[in-house]
């Protein structure tokens, strides 16, 4: 019997390199998500906690209508080819199912077992993640608050990763990651001093948990065959238990915000619900599910590159020497681990029974 752990055991369903595209991607989106969210915060006084549930309801709403409008579209087509073979397709169907039923239904319990699991299990991880961080930001600044969310990341991955899977860094790995906290450090520390809490960052490290165990869930899922990981459907039901897990605190805080400019909200949290939560996060899954799980961690390093330059274009906030080092860093260590997953994902398929670590 193979090994469940061992990349061979798998069968992505995405190749590799289109799922990296849709993790930077992802991670750009992300960024972009700070920026619309301190706009809600200037031009009502909805809180974190309501921001977080409008997010996940919406991006629920927005992936359950994809395909309900792939639906609309061609349910007459549909409809035509059942009415025209109704008779013969239903007494072939009706003889497969009793001669197949026996040997199906424990693969249709495992399958459904492996949705409720993921499901629920990311759910309550990005419910953790996005509220934690918007606490912390709220407690401790957007500065400490990422730098904490997104250093911690990676390392409480790393460490979940070699302990659940087996997966190993090698020396090049852990420069990379090295490297992109480095640039995360200066990217971050260079925009100027910032009060630190204790409170903050204890709320920066619980969102740094809840991401480090929806990656490591993701992938475990994918190496061992939970290939509907990735899906519309599950990605919906994902926020749909998230939005359910923020509710109370939301309904504390207030779900309802006061706003002079009730048509400029509305769009803004349109935006939230739809780029950087439905689309980055539905990319995010499917990809997540076929990359090493360190490599995401370090890959999402992108949403600050994102923000920051949305900081210096849209918000007017001055582009330092430390900016740009930070950027080309995380860059660069991305870059690096990006072509390493692309190597290792080839010595798979040449049929190597144990690639060497990145």
């Amino acid at each position: 019997m193979s090994n469940p752990h061992s990349p061979s055991a798998a069968h992505p369903v995405l190749p590799v390199g289109r799922s990296l595209t849709y993790l930077v991607v992802a991670g750009i989106a992300w960024g972009t998500a700070g920026a619309a969210g301190s706009l809600v915060f200037r031009n009502s006084d909805m809180g974190p906690f309501a921001l977080s549930f409008w997010r996940c309801a919406g991006g629920l709403l927005l992936l359950l209508a994809v395909p309900a409008v792939k639906g609309l579209r061609r349910g007459r087509v549909r409809t035509a080819a059942a009415s025209s073979g109704s008779l013969s397709s239903g007494s072939l169907s009706s003889g497969s199912l009793s001669s197949g039923s026996s040997s199906g239904s424990s693969a249709v319990a495992e399958a459904r077992r492996i949705r409720l699991i993921r499901i629920v299990g990311t759910g309550l991880g990005l419910a953790v993640f996005q509220t934690a961080y918007f606490a912390a930001v709220e407690s401790t600044g957007l500065a400490v608050g990422t730098v904490v969310t997104l250093g911690a990341g990676p390392v409480l991955i790393a460490v979940g990763a070699r302990v659940t899977m087996g997966e190993r860094l090698g020396l090049g790995g852990l420069a990379a990651v090295a490297g992109a906290l480095a640039g995360l450090a200066v990217l971050v520390l260079g925009g100027g001093g910032a009060e630190v809490r204790l409170a903050g960052v204890g709320y920066a490290v619980l969102s740094a948990a809840g991401f480090a165990a929806l990656t490591l869930l993701t992938r475990w899922l994918g190496r061992t065959g939970g290939s509907a990981a990735g899906s519309l459907a599950s990605t919906a039901w994902t926020f749909g238990v998230s939005a359910v897990v923020v509710l109370p605190l939301a309904g504390v805080e207030g779900l309802l915000p006061h706003t002079h400019d009730v048509v400029r909200l509305l769009l803004l949290l349109l935006y939230v619900a739809a780029i950087p939560t439905a689309l980055a996060y539905a990319l995010y899954f499917a990809g997540a599910a076929v990359v090493r799980a360190t490599t995401v961690s370090v890959i999402m390093l992108l949403e600050p590159v994102s923000a920051a330059l949305l900081a210096v274009t849209l918000l007017g906030e001055e582009l330092t020497a430390t900016t740009v080092l930070g950027t080309v860093l995380l860059l660069a260590a991305v870059t690096g681990l990006a072509l390493a997953e692309a190597r290792t994902a080839a010595a798979v398929r040449r049929g190597s029974a144990e690639p060497s670590p990145v």
